[in-house]
């Protein structure tokens, strides 16, 4: 029997890409509604909700990122040149968010905690929507030439498409937020935290349309795919199924599971963009024959069977240590003398 390594290495970088998009996604959000927190103990209580999680929750980026640069160093060379100047101003964010988690209660003056609550929580929307308008560029397709190099420039990142794609990932970020807050807490902070899914809801219920006609005209190579193999629009109907439990469940009260609904929403829809971009990994907008795929852009087969390896080895660790950090810290958040 013979296996297509390609294929196997698009479907794991899928998974590991995926699994940050649903673990950091909730702590984005809990950054972006951060201030909207009555008072220092709110705030720590939802900084605590997130404070035994959120460094492990980015292994899946970094493994995500060394997986891409060992597999598909083609695509690695030409994201990460073509995106330089969005992924400093990402990477810029991601410090002051890490930096404001870990400073903030070091003082217990006013405006010492002020200061790294304005960066905890504008860092936070920063990285949710320049993420976004990554994944919007990545899905619409970038200038690549023939000899592989991205042909454009930070201005042309930015367009009606990529912006409203930043916003709808802001806007399911900051809805998986607020229903992870309503997971980990209890009474004044668990009410208002509902009203927050409310309003997060309603802004990424718009904006998911929006993409979905957006990328219908704007992307149609993206939907080829599921009109060529009919059983995959399964897809897409499980994650607006997925999307409309939630409010449901939220009015029922029914926290773990209006969770696992957004983070199965989150999943779903990174399946639907990974599906139709397939065998794409970056689409050119100049000539589709310029695109980079799953197998010119790919490592040597002997590579590609090495990492394999690596990662069946490596992938169950990181797996394992998640869930027992989930399971360790479960259950209501508790201020105590070492917490944040």
């Amino acid at each position: 029997m013979t296996f297509d390594l390609n294929l196997i290495w698009y479907i794991l970088i899928g998974i590991l890409l995926t699994g940050y998009a649903v673990l950091e996604g909730f702590d984005f959000g809990v950054g972006a509604l951060h201030l909207f927190a009555r008072g220092d103990n709110d705030r720590r209580l939802m900084m605590n909700a997130i404070g035994p999680v959120w460094d492990g929750n980015e292994v899946w980026l970094v493994a995500g990122g060394g997986a891409l640069f060992a597999v598909f160093p083609d695509v690695y060379a030409t994201v990460f040149s073509g995106f330089y100047m969005s992924f400093m101003f990402l990477l810029f964010a991601l410090i002051f968010r890490a930096a404001a988690i870990e400073f903030r209660g070091k003082q217990a003056v006013g405006w010492w905690r002020n200061f790294w609550d304005i960066s905890f929580s504008l860092s936070s929307i920063v990285s949710s929507f320049l993420i976004g308008i990554a994944l919007g560029n990545i899905i619409r397709g970038i200038p690549v030439g023939a000899d592989k190099e991205f042909r454009g420039n930070f201005l042309a990142l930015i367009h009606p498409y990529s912006l409203t794609v930043g916003l709808m990932v802001l806007g399911a970020f900051t809805l998986h937020g607020a229903l992870y807050v309503r997971l980990k807490t209890e009474g004044d902070l668990y009410k208002r935290a509902k009203e927050w899914a409310k309003f997060a809801f309603l802004f990424f219920f718009a904006l998911y349309f929006g993409v979905i006609f957006l990328t219908l005209v704007q992307a149609p190579h993206v939907s080829k795919i599921f009109r060529d193999y009919p059983l995959l629009d399964a897809i897409p109907v499980l994650n607006i199924l997925a999307i409309a439990n939630i409010p449901r469940a939220v009015s029922k009260s029914r926290d773990f599971e209006a969770f696992l609904s957004s983070s199965a929403a989150i999943g779903l829809l990174m399946a639907f963009f990974g599906v139709g971009m397939f065998p794409n990994l970056v689409f050119s907008t100049i000539d589709p024959r310029f695109s980079l795929t799953i197998y010119n852009a790919a490592s040597s087969p002997k590579t590609l069977r090495i990492m394999l390896i690596i990662a069946l080895m490596g992938m169950p660790l990181v797996a394992a240590y998640t869930v027992s950090i989930y399971r360790i810290f479960r259950g209501k958040v508790k201020l105590e003398t070492t917490s944040y």
